[in-house]
């Protein structure tokens, strides 16, 4: 008979027997593999997290206690055993549920995620705020192995002694991050969950709920067990020296030892943080083998598409010929080996390969003193992890104007993963940094164009290209080699203006515009977004009573903007209409579902055009 049954929620895990419990988790595990099949999404870590969000919910009220999640990879037993089972089949789908917390979704969701390593201080906030309004909840961080050792997830745990709270943290090791976890924060917890404490403790735990009457409170039990706690559990860890107790390591897929664990903690009235082994990927055999392959799935209808050669792929084997001829040149990323397709030069080049763990604002800096000590590092990256580190790029790395190369992954709408996911603030903000060239390219000769001006450029030098597969149309430009913008394309009366994914649109708005008959417009490739001066912009405009402007990133700081700005300035008779994203967060679709919401498609374009189009053009 079936547990999972519709309308199932946190509240009915309350009236289940124990021995029920395992069979429930199979009925979750099941449930996200069916999901996560047909939707895409993040597999290994929810599978992992199973037993103990059970044990979570069976001791405390996700309602009335604030639990926060640290990156939202592990939350999807959390989403189904809430309040959302009978909705988990819209996971990542438009207007369906979120693949991360989301406030705005659920009661049950007390703070949004989607990056690392902010639950304990976003925890660690609501336990204060808990103290100061007299309130009597708990505050939970649930975090990853791997979203610990983020500087902000430190910075945290160092705040913790000063704020003199109650705050619970639920460590849930399984050993990765998105790939194995590295460094000496990994070894330190390795060390930890060597340690035999489990079994001791849990057994002194029995033993203590055993002998109390019943309805006995466990606080009575805490008094008795505080120092044996101590005495079973003490190897020298960085936890007790910041003055928070350190409980572990225990079993994460044993649900009855994790709820004594929890129980106990929620009697203790100072800052504790409780170490549990989990497995990747658990239940998949696949995923506990591969876990690093199973972290994250595309949907079904992208798996089944041809295999196409990727941006990221194309990026990483010129930096590969790159990096044969120029040994200065080393690659660094922030545990997205797989993600930006290094696993090959990271085999080439062991040396000179640089993992850094989920580390984005120490992987600049790190970058900007290799490249002050003689290197050349190319720093591979998502735009939207970018956001993490723009204050290193701007003054460790720009301001020295030192030659770091960044190559933006992920640029611009990204899908599925969400408003915290989409590359749309790269451009605006890079902009506006002194001594930072940026270029977009839109097919892959222009991408080793620009690969190789930046390999020699004695400053620093960022490109962004998509998510995805190479554009079939693979040299736009035939002329000789010029990184600035160049006409793709004749036209006359107006003229449209693109850079990287956009430039492809633009030319199918001038198909389709000269398959209706109207006046065939000119195709500009911007390329260098910046810097991008009046010389570079007046040919482009001159002659031309209408041009339009196509970004797949924000409006308000894009490259539309610095053409109004010029049109105005130099009074030049051209009347611009811009398409791009308006000042919105990006909720989770389909990309092409998210370029219909914002008007990024040929029909819109063409429509609006077509209405501006001067009389003496459009009756041409």
């Amino acid at each position: 008979m079936t547990i999972l049954k519709e309308g199932f929620t946190h509240k009915d895990l309350l009236q289940l027997a124990p021995d029920k419990l395992p069979e429930l988790a199979s009925e979750v595990r099941q449930k996200i593999i069916r999901v996560v099949a047909e939707n895409g999404g993040h597999l290994g870590s929810s599978l992992g997290a199973v037993e103990l969000t059970i044990a979570l919910l069976r001791r405390f009220d996700p309602v009335r206690d604030h639990i926060v999640f640290d990156v939202g990879h592990q939350v999807y037993p959390y989403k189904i055993l809430t309040d959302r089972s009978d909705r988990f089949e819209t996971l990542r789908t438009k207007g369906g549920i979120c693949g991360f917390p989301r406030r705005a979704e659920s009661p049950c969701d007390h703070f949004n995620t989607g990056h690392s390593s902010t639950s304990i201080s976003a925890a660690l906030g609501y336990a204060k705020a808990r103290d100061l309004k007299n309130e009597d909840h708990h505050a939970i961080a649930f975090i990853g192995d791997g979203a610990l050792i983020n500087g902000l997830a430190f910075e945290a745990l160092n705040h913790i002694k000063e704020t003199q709270t109650r705050l619970i943290i639920v460590l849930n090791d399984n050993r990765h991050s998105i790939s194995p976890r590295v460094g000496g924060f990994a070894t330190m917890l390795a060390r930890l969950s060597a340690n035999p404490g489990y079994n001791k403790l849990k057994s002194a735990v029995k033993e203590a709920c055993r002998v109390l009457p019943a309805g006995g409170a466990l606080e009575k039990a805490l008094e008795n067990l505080r120092d044996q706690i101590k005495s079973i559990v003490k190897p020298s860890n960085i936890f007790d020296d910041l003055d928070i107790n350190y409980w572990g390591p225990f079993d994460g897929h044993d649900i009855e030892g994790a709820e004594m664990i929890f129980e106990l903690a929620k009697s203790y009235d100072r800052p504790v943080l409780l170490h549990f082994n989990t497995v990747k990927g658990k239940g998949l055999p696949e995923a506990e083998e591969n876990p690093t392959r199973y972290h994250q799935m595309g949907p079904r209808v992208e798996r089944e598409q041809p295999k196409a050669r990727s941006w990221s792929e194309a990026a990483s084997t010129v930096t590969e010929q790159l990096a044969r001829s120029d040994p200065r040149i080393v690659c660094l990323t922030a545990a997205m080996a797989t993600g930006v397709k290094l696993e090959n030069f990271r085999a080439q080049f062991p040396e000179r390969f640089f993992d850094v763990g989920i580390a984005e604002s120490h992987m600049l800096t790190f970058a900007a003193g290799m490249a002050a000590g003689g290197l050349r590092p190319w720093v591979f990256i998502y735009s939207t992890f970018l956001q993490r580190a723009m204050d290193q790029l701007t003054h460790d790395v720009a301001l020295q104007n030192l030659p770091v190369v960044l190559m933006v992954d992920r640029a611009g709408l990204v899908g599925s993963d969400g408003d915290t996911h989409q590359g749309l603030l790269d451009v605006s903000w890079a902009r506006a940094i002194p001594n930072l060239e940026v270029y977009a390219p839109a097919d892959e000769v222009s991408l080793r164009q620009m690969m190789a001006h930046a390999s020699e450029r004695e400053g620093p030098t960022l490109i962004r290209y998509p998510r995805g597969s190479l554009p079939i149309r693979n040299n736009l430009f035939n002329g000789k080699e010029n990184l600035g913008p160049v006409r793709i394309r004749d036209g006359e009366g107006w003229a449209l203006l693109g850079h990287g994914v956009t430039v492809h649109l633009m030319l199918e708005v001038r198909a389709r515009a000269e398959a209706e008959g109207l006046p065939v417009p000119a195709v500009v490739d911007l390329r260098r977004l910046k810097p991008l001066s009046a010389d570079d912009l007046h040919p482009i405009l001159k002659g031309y009573p209408l041009v339009a402007i196509a970004e797949e990133t924000y409006l308000n700081g894009g490259l539309g903007e610095q053409l109004a700005v010029h049109i105005a300035e130099n009074n030049i008779p051209t009347f611009l209409r811009r398409f791009g994203v308006p000042d919105v967060c990006v909720e989770h679709a389909t990309i092409q579902e998210q370029r219909e919401r914002y008007g990024l498609t040929v029909e819109n374009i063409l429509a609006v055009c077509r209405s501006c189009l001067p009389r003496k053009v459009h009756s041409a």
